[in-house]
């Protein structure tokens, strides 16, 4: 019998099962069996299951998605538009992948890796995963160093400060609360709205941008590594765990589904409107000041150059655009490494659990924020470098991050009749090739600078042609694999179907063709990382 949660309403005591969904704006109780789809009953349904979606997208623009955006617009105007309404469907496909993924089978990412392609890959995904988080946390506190520096607030009181904030939000022992704050985050991400205003920009030439590819100053290997660039920092290894981890800690089941991907895909029109009003900000603001056009610094620098394009209003509004989205950043990073190391330790991983109950998970989140705020605070920290290793990173992980959820994703044994349809296989293996062959670029130009243009362009073309195969060979074996095993049509035995206990599942086998795919990863990872450490230690050596 599951264990209810008692809650004081005036004279009356209202219970909750542990089962039930308690998110930010509304309750689904799980009695509540009734069918009544009415449109009020949908929307504030629709309402109760928001929030994974919206934060993992949101606190994707991060203090780098921030930097970024800002960057694109100082530096080329409105000529990279065009890029973003690319970066919609990429977003929609990978992270509705984990939606099912979560809803289907109740358990984290790391941990469903573990479970079906053996511990050595759960600790390989999760050991880089640290790493990485630990590196991007980092950055985050310095964006709050950045944008506080504007208001002249010493980073040995606004870092630790914000940590604090961090811990005391997440340990609140309510999943509901949690999720309260963190939409006080995303709600301040729409600033940029009355930040934009401040530039005066014009509809005609952003609706031009939007339609028109092309690269202000020509195409060159910089320029084009910028646009993968823009691309990369809406995806990120990080999302997958964290929305999927997320998912299971709300206790969305199946029956939830379709309201999740509304969620995935609002988040990912979220993402896209704040970056695009980023970028018209600071196109209009510097193209007519030759000494701010093209010579983008860093975030503080912005805020400063909007002061005086456009006053102190808009060089404060930035600075808390940027405070606001290295605090969101900060916060789903974070726990996004709390859930793993609970999924792999077999720790209670929940926000719905106390401190007490739960403090192996509480504690990783205290530890990471620590040491990555500690680091911030060393005088002369390399955060440059950070950054730098952040980029080439992410890119080396997210391969391997995103092959794995599409390996999950047409196992029958973890998602029944859930699992992809044959056109999904060729729109996901087409997106993962594509994003394979920009995370190899950036990986290379990081290390090797001098790379022409042309090398670039042949990079991508050969992952375009490998994502199409690797699609259409992904389809006919699901289109085989369905005739084998019919899919479970009727809706209501689709929304009951949920993974059996991971004992009770047949032994993953792995045929000779995803064997290959998973050497192949293994090798790039080590390449890369050894690639990626030797270009640390020169640059920490001041070798150039």
């Amino acid at each position: 019998m599951s264990r209810l949660r008692d809650r004081q309403v005036g004279r009356s005591k209202v219970s909750y099962s542990e089962t039930d969904i308690r998110g930010a704006f509304g309750t689904i109780r799980d009695a509540d069996a009734s069918s009544s789809r009415s449109f009020k009953k949908t929307l504030f349904t629709l309402l109760a299951v928001v929030g994974p979606g919206i934060i993992v997208m949101v606190g994707d623009n991060d203090a780098g998605g921030v930097s970024t955006y800002a960057q694109a617009g100082q530096n080329y105007g409105l000529s990279l538009l065009w890029t973003l309404p690319l970066i919609i469907p990429v977003l929609i496909v990978n992270q509705e992948m984990v939606v099912r993924l979560g809803a289907v089978t109740g358990v984290g990412y790391a941990r469903l890796i573990s479970e079906r392609f053996g511990r050595l890959w759960g600790r390989i995904s999760v050991i880089g995963l640290f790493l990485l988080n630990f590196l991007t946390v980092a950055t985050e506190f310095a964006g709050v160093t950045l944008s506080l520096g504007y208001f002249n607030v010493s980073k040995y009181l606004c870092v630790p400060i914000a940590a604090v904030l961090l811990v005391a939000i997440t340990a609140s022992g309510s999943f509901r609360r949690w999720e309260r704050f963190m939409f006080v985050f995303v709600f301040a991400n729409f600033l940029v709205i009355p930040l934009v205003i401040f530039a005066h920009p014009h509809a005609g030439p952003i609706l031009h941008g939007f339609v028109t590819p092309k690269i202000a100053g020509g195409v060159n290997s910089t320029a084009v590594l910028f646009v993968i660039g823009v691309v990369g920092t809406t995806v990120a290894p990080w999302q997958l765990f964290f929305q999927q981890s997320n998912i299971v800690d709300k206790k969305l089941t199946p029956r939830w589904i379709n309201y999740e991907r509304v969620d995935t895909i609002l988040g990912s029109g979220v993402t896209v409107l704040a970056a695009t009003l980023i970028i018209a900000t600071t196109a209009f603001a510097f193209s007519t000041h030759a000494n701010l056009f093209g010579h983008f610094v860093n975030g503080l620098a912005v805020a400063q150059g909007l002061d005086h394009t456009l006053g102190n209003s808009a060089g404060a509004l930035f600075a808390v655009v940027l405070l606001n989205a290295s605090m969101v950043g900060a916060a789903s990073v974070t726990l996004t490494t709390a859930y793993a190391f609970g999924d792999i330790k077999g720790a209670r991983s929940s926000l719905d659990r106390s401190f007490s109950d739960a403090r192996q998970f509480y504690f990783s989140f205290a530890i990471l924020v620590t040491l990555a705020a500690g680091i911030v605070l060393i005088p002369h920290a390399p955060l440059g470098l950070f950054v730098l290793a952040v980029q080439a990173f992410a890119g080396i992980l997210l391969p391997t991050t995103m092959i794995f959820a599409l390996l999950l994703c047409n196992d029958r044994e973890v998602l029944g009749p859930w699992v992809n349809r044959p056109w999904l296989n060729v729109v996901a293996g087409l997106v993962i090739t594509i994003l394979l062959g920009m995370s190899a670029i950036l990986m290379i130009t990081t290390v090797f600078s001098n790379v022409s243009s042309g090398v670039l362009l042949v990079i991508l073309v050969v992952a375009s042609v490998a994502g199409i195969v690797a699609g259409i060979l992904l389809a006919r074996s699901s289109i085989k694999d369905e005739r084998r095993n019919p899919q479970v049509r009727a809706r209501s035995e689709r929304e009951r179907w949920q993974m059996p206990a991971a004992a009770l599942l047949r032994p993953a086998l792995l045929s000779p063709g995803r064997r290959s795919v998973l050497i192949g990863l293994f090798a790039y990872l080590v390449i890369g990382v050894g690639l990626l450490l030797t270009k640390s230690i020169e640059l920490g050596l001041g070798h150039h």
